[in-house]
């Protein structure tokens, strides 16, 4: 049987979106990735009209099966090509209350696509069309646990801290870096709050194996994806609720979630007076690669009708 073609239409790669490919082209799936074109000033109407007539180009006089809408902004534009199949994936924002145009844009798209893929509970309950859950996995050979002291070793750290990881930028206002601070002046012992911003992605396994828990506190999230990496590293999690986050940590050792300063800072202090690690490696399902892989061959074979 001549392998799959797939034309893999996003806005902006991510982590998770160049995983899914890699797995797919392992699993014998060709892709081509085509992108928004994303000059140094930012993206406007005509970068959208370049994208859409490469779209076009490439579904009409390429070789492809099918077409992967990645992100619901470029679902509408693998609709406009009128010969392949569509399957639109759903990363969570664009339902989750960002912007209404958005949230508009994603829904139409929804309705007409072929297939319809969530990576999440969270998301799938903001639907109202079929579809199928299929969670983004991570890379769990990258992340895995290591020895604290070796990770802090390696970054250079105190080994005597106590370090509570906030893993955005700070100036992110759905972050809600300030509700985080106010959680670390509520703690009953010292912990430093460390914030990332513009970390190689493989560093970040060292950043968490060397802190003593993750404290996320955003407003809303998708996801967000950064849990799923703590529980392959098996670092505890403090979290307000949002997203995935309830899904995810169910059932896993030394995590917990609330809402407000004081809750979330009575949680945060538990964690660093036992000073013990999570076991979210061995509770959390859907963490690997290899099953996100699986499952979008499946569903690629069953919408061709292979």
């Amino acid at each position: 049987m001549a392998p799959i073609r797939a034309l893999q239409l996003v806005t902006t790669p991510r982590s998770f979106f160049d995983q899914q490919v890699r797995m797919l082209e392992e699993r014998g799936i060709e892709c081509t990735v085509v992108e928004v074109p994303r000059p140094e000033n930012g993206r406007g109407p005509g970068e959208f009209a370049r994208f859409y007539r490469r779209v076009l180009r490439e579904a009409l006089f390429g070789n492809y099966d099918l077409v992967h809408a990645n992100y619901g902004l470029v679902g509408p534009i693998a609709l406009a090509q009128p010969v392949r199949p569509v399957i639109l994936s759903i990363w969570g924002s664009e339902v989750m209350g960002y912007s209404n145009r958005l949230d508009y844009v994603t829904r139409f798209a929804a309705r007409h696509s072929d297939a319809v893929i969530a990576p999440s509970a969270a998301v799938s309950r903001e639907l109202d069309v079929p579809h199928t859950i299929v969670p983004f996995g991570i890379d769990t050979d990258l992340f895995r646990p290591i020895d604290r002291d070796e990770a802090r070793e390696y970054l250079g750290w105190n080994l005597d801290e106590r370090i509570v990881l906030f893993p955005y930028d700070p100036d992110r206002a759905v972050k809600n870096y300030p509700l985080a601070e106010r959680v670390i002046d509520r703690l009953s012992t010292t912990a430093k709050l460390h914030t990332v911003s513009g970390l190689a992605y493989e560093e970040m396994p060292y950043v968490m194996n060397a802190s003593d828990a993750l404290l996320v506190t955003s407003e809303r999230e998708s996801g967000p994806m950064v849990v799923k990496e703590a529980a392959a590293c098996n670092l505890p999690v403090v979290s307000t609720d949002v997203g995935f986050v309830s899904d995810v940590l169910e059932g896993v050792s030394n995590c917990f979630i609330g809402e407000s300063a004081d809750v979330l800072a009575c949680h945060l202090d538990s964690i660093l007076e036992r000073g013990q690690r999570a076991d979210g490696r061995d509770v959390v399902d859907g963490l690997a690669l290899d099953e996100m892989g699986d499952r979008l061959l499946t569903l690629y074979t069953t919408s061709l009708r292979l």
